[in-house]
């Protein structure tokens, strides 16, 4: 299985669809980024995020300075544009509500061979507008692989399309955390990958507002020490 990018996800397109992106996204939100320069300069990661929005992805997508592959559930293959996008981007695809055997495989390779990658450990957009359970998928991936995680949060994103339909721009904020490492192991079993779980999730809370902790508001790791390693 290959963890070479397509032949057409060269550099030039993926900064021209960057920009692009920027450009259309000033029309319609006023953003706020912190925290660029804690994303690792060289070598593999795993950013996780929350994910609040369908524009959580593209805000993370205009931002970062460096590539990244990105899991994408399987159904967007069958919209033309968004599966030639995220494809020339970078894309893992993955059949939801399953244990997708492939796509861990082919995620492991790219970690392995040095690509960054990206993903929501949630799973799925949240309906709540706050945090919801953590997937293990993540915590696998960072336990398997041996690479850092990066915590990214985006919020306010769950605001822009109502307030496109008012002609209103919405303030959004984007903030990544310090770059952890889970304890070294390589063979995490499950009550260790839900251990690991929390502490993800707990690093991506501490980096949200309180309104946004949904189900790890009174989790004890959001009033203890951070994970990070």
């Amino acid at each position: 299985m290959s963890t070479e990018m397509p032949s057409h996800a060269s550099p030039f397109v993926y900064g021209l669809l960057q920009g692009l992106f920027k450009l259309i996204a000033a029309l319609f939100v006023k953003q706020r980024i912190v925290g660029l320069d804690k994303i690792p300069q060289d070598g593999a990661y795993l950013l996780v995020m929350n994910h609040l929005s369908i524009w959580d992805p593209p805000v993370v997508f205009m931002h970062t300075p460096r590539r990244m592959v990105s899991f994408v559930a399987d159904k967007w293959r069958k919209n033309a544009l968004i599966s030639w996008v995220v494809s020339t981007i970078g894309v893992v695809w993955v059949a939801r509500g399953e244990a997708d055997m492939s796509a861990i495989k082919q995620s492991l390779g790219f970690l392995r061979n040095g690509q960054p990658m990206g993903m929501a450990p949630e799973g799925t957009r949240s309906l709540t507008g706050a945090l919801i359970q953590g997937k293990t998928g993540a915590a696998y991936l960072a336990d398997r692989a041996g690479v850092p995680l990066v915590p990214c949060v985006v919020y306010g994103t769950e605001a822009v399309t109502a307030n496109i339909k008012r002609f209103r721009r919405t303030e959004i904020v984007m903030e990544i955390g310090e770059p952890f490492r889970l304890p070294p192991n390589g063979r995490a079993k499950a009550a260790e990958l839900d251990r690991y779980t929390d502490q993800i999730m707990i690093a991506l809370a501490r980096l949200l507002p309180e309104k946004y902790h949904g189900v790890y508001a009174d989790h004890p790791l959001l009033q203890g020490e951070s994970p990070v390693q």
